[in-house]
Parts: C-alpha cells; structure tokens; sequence
C-alpha cells in the first residue's frame, strides 16, 4: 500500500473516509521508510528495530525458512510482554512459518489470530488461533481480523496493551465482494486497480470500527494508534494471485513515485504512516523527518516509559523529540538491499544520506542452468501450495538453493531525493566524490550486515 491508496492523496479514485480522518486527526509522515521494499523483511525490522540482514530474514521465500526472524533477536512483541503489557497479533505473521519456534506466540505475542505465510486465501481462508487451525465460516477474511482486533480490545481495556493488527490487504491474491468492487469498475478504472482500492475500502472500514471502539471503551485520548505500510504498492502480479483469466495489471496511482514493492526506488520503500496520540502529540501536522522502520521499536519504548535495553544493538533510534515537533538532527544513513536466494550486494541496493540517495539498480539473475531452472519452478509450485492449503505442507523444502548468473554491477545511480523526489534526475557523474563516498559506506553497510547472518544456522541455532 502506498500514498496513493489514501483517498487524501489520490487522484479521486480511491475511497478511504477512515484514513483520511485519521491524518487530519494525527501526524502523517512524508519521509518515512519501509525496512526493505517486500514484506518479511521490512516486518523484521519493524519488529526488533534492527537491519532484516542482521535478523535473517532475507526475503519472503517461507518455504526456504528465508522469512524467518532469529531465535536470538528479541521483538517489540517481546519488549511490552516483559513490561507487563497484554500482547497480541493479528492478521498475517510472514516472520516464521513451518516451525513453532517462529510462532508469533513463541516471539512475545500472548494472542495470535491470524496466517503464518505470505498471503491467504479472502473466502476459503484457513486461520491459526495460538496453534490450532480455524476455517472460513463466510465471512471476508479483513472482516474477520476486524472482528478479532475489537474483541481483543474489549477483552483487554483496563490492560496496558500492545496490538498488531497487520491486514493483508490489499495483498494478493486480489479478491473483494462484488458490491465493493463494482462502482470502481464502472467508474473505468482497470479490474487491478478496481479490486485494490475495494480491498483497500473494506480494510479502511475495519480501521474505523477498531476507532470507534476505542472511544467507546474511552480509550482514545491515550491510546497510541498507527497505520502504516511494509512496502509500496505492487503493480503487477503472478497469474496464480489473481482471478482465472483476469490481467496481472495493478498499475495504479501512487503521487508519481519511481517503482514498486520489490524496488528500491521511492515507490518501494517510501510508505505512510500516520500516528494519532491525542495525549502525547499534535494532530493535523504533516512531517518532514527522514524516519526508518527500525526507529520504531525504541520510539514506542520511550513513549511508553519502558527503559530496558531490547537484545542486540538497535539500528533504530529514538524519533519521539522530532515528532513533538523538537529540532530535528540528522538523521543517520539509512540502508536496503532485496534480492532472491542470497543477497548480492551491488543488486537492488539504496542508500539514504540527508537529501542524498544512492541506488544500484535491480538486475535479473537467471538461473545458470535447465536444473536450476527446475528448482526455482518447483519452489513457487510448493510455494502455491503451502499458500492455498498450509494445513497440508509440514516443512521446508529440502532443494538446495539454485545457482543463478550473477551480473556485475550495473551504473550507480544519484539522487536529491528531497529535490527531486521522483528519482528523474540521475546526480551520480556530477557529484563523482560524493557518489564514490556513498558508495563506499553502502558497500560496508553489506560486508557488516552480512558478517552478522553468518551466525544464524538453517536449523535455526546461533553460532557466536
């Protein structure tokens, strides 16, 4: 989901009433960053405040153990557990599947509603409930995690409490009830598009019943509520995501940003937030701030009073003086890197520095021989499979990796980013030092991330 799927933002296509009240009533951030441009990794680094690198989880490639957080990192989870708060998650996991160690119940959540995988089914979904499966019983599946988010507040309002309510929409595969699909397909927009902002429309919904409730439990004004994005709006999908013969076309507006999820151009990592905290913030501002996900895990610590060093070293830093409006300092260099498999260093590779953004482009890496073809073929039909019916695959497939080309690098490219924030104008020959600079530090940036995977082990034991 990107900027351009707020109605706020939108060209006029999209309808989203409850998101939009939220940014007039709280503080909406223009510079804020996704951990990586796809989603397991971003929620890594959402989740324990550090670099997904560092964590282990490299990419959404469940069926590889690739989504998976390491058993050493602790979570925000975690963190408000063993201060006493109520936790609970709800909706899609994607940080651990095939395993019970990688449980959300298992990584500081005491409730868990919801998929441990990349997506799931919206009609014939198939549910796990703190381990046990629960099936589809007619309702849509955004209703559902609705559902369970106001139960869990109405179980939980004289707690202090934590609650993650990650709505797989508008993820693939695209599906919405007709009766909110339609007007959008007759208002001309493409069946992509019109199935998004549907899917988009019911979540937003959602969002509204989960405010409502918290005012009617008087719990608003103190209450820190947020909405955010693990990546940018993906534009095109696989055949098996979307309806039998429909396109895979899901181009849609997002304020002209360069590319998408998978990209780690603007358009795949530039995402939203909103935060509404009557008692502890202004509302109806817009922020300018460079914030990463990794600044949230400390950011919510201090806010909420809890002072206890959270594991490893964080990557994030505390934001809350620059939310209520303090000088803001400069914000450290911020760093991403997303590819299949194993990472490449010089593939699909940012940098953000102040105003400055280095980007090493996404290059395709074919698989070096027909076998290796094969396997890559074989792991999206297991992939298929566990998605549709996770009931039915037990663990990880036993292939090893494919071999794949790997390319030299491809130009790096520059930009002033707060100048230029559609990436069009490529600053990289005249600003020579200030490129080669940068690019020494993002290439260190992947040599210390990388140092600190090698401990993680496949069979999830850490090796110091």
């Amino acid at each position: 989901m990107g900027y351009g799927d707020f109605g706020v933002f939108n060209d006029g296509s999209a309808h989203t009433p409850n998101l939009d009240a939220l940014v007039d009533e709280g503080l909406c951030l223009s510079q804020h960053y996704a951990g990586a441009p796809a989603c397991s990794p971003s929620r890594a680094a959402l989740l324990t405040g550090r670099y997904p690198h560092r964590t282990g989880a490299l990419t959404p490639m469940e069926m590889r153990g690739m989504d998976r957080i390491a058993l050493d990192e602790l979570t925000l989870g975690d963190a408000f557990q063993h201060a006493g708060y109520r936790t609970g998650m709800i909706g899609k996991w994607h940080n651990g599947a095939l395993d019970p160690r990688y449980h959300p119940n298992a990584r500081g959540f005491d409730e868990f509603y919801g998929f441990c995988g990349g997506w799931m089914d919206y009609f014939d979904w198939n549910v796990n409930r703190n381990g046990s499966a629960e099936f589809a019983d007619g309702r849509y599946l955004t209703d559902t995690f609705t559902d369970e988010a106001v139960g869990f507040l109405r179980r939980h309002s004289s707690e202090s409490f934590l609650l993650c309510v990650t709505y797989n929409a508008p993820h693939s595969p695209l599906q919405a009830p007709v009766a909110r699909s339609q007007p959008y397909m007759e208002a001309g927009l493409t069946p992509g598009a019109a199935i998004t902002y549907a899917m988009n429309e019911v979540m937003d919904d959602g969002v509204g019943r989960i405010l409502s409730e918290l005012e009617a439990l008087g719990l608003s004004e103190n209450t820190i509520v947020m909405f955010t994005s693990d990546n940018g709006p993906a534009f095109s999908l696989r055949p098996d995501q979307v309806a039998e013969g429909m396109s895979t076309d899901c181009r849609r507006f997002n304020c002209g940003l360069n590319g998408q999820k998978g990209s780690v151009y603007e358009g795949g990592i530039r995402v939203p937030m909103v935060i509404r905290w009557p008692d502890g913030l202004d509302h109806g501002i817009f922020s300018d701030p460079q914030v990463h996900f990794t600044d949230w895990l400390p950011t919510l610590l201090a806010a909420t009073g809890i002072n206890e060093q959270v594991g490893r070293p964080l990557d994030g830093r505390d934001v809350l003086p620059e939310l209520r409006g303090e000088v803001a300092k400069k914000a450290p260099p911020r760093f991403w890197q997303l590819n299949q498999y194993q990472p490449v260093g010089w593939i699909n590779a940012a940098m953000r520095d102040g105003p400055w953004k280095l980007v090493r482009p996404h290059q395709p890496m074919p698989p070096a021989t027909d076998e290796d073809r094969r396997r890559i073929e074989r792991y999206v039909q297991a992939d298929i499979e566990y998605k549709r019916h996770p009931e039915r695959v037990t663990e990880l497939m036993s292939d090893p990796d494919p071999e794949l080309v790997i390319p030299p690098p491809a130009a790096t490219e520059l930009y002033n980013v707060e100048e230029d924030p559609l990436e069009e104008n490529n600053l990289a020959q005249q600003e020579a030092p200030r490129t080669a600079r940068m690019l020494v530090e993002l290439e260190n940036w992947f040599e210390e991330v990388e140092a600190e995977r090698q401990r993680i082990q496949p069979d999830g034991s850490i090796i110091e």
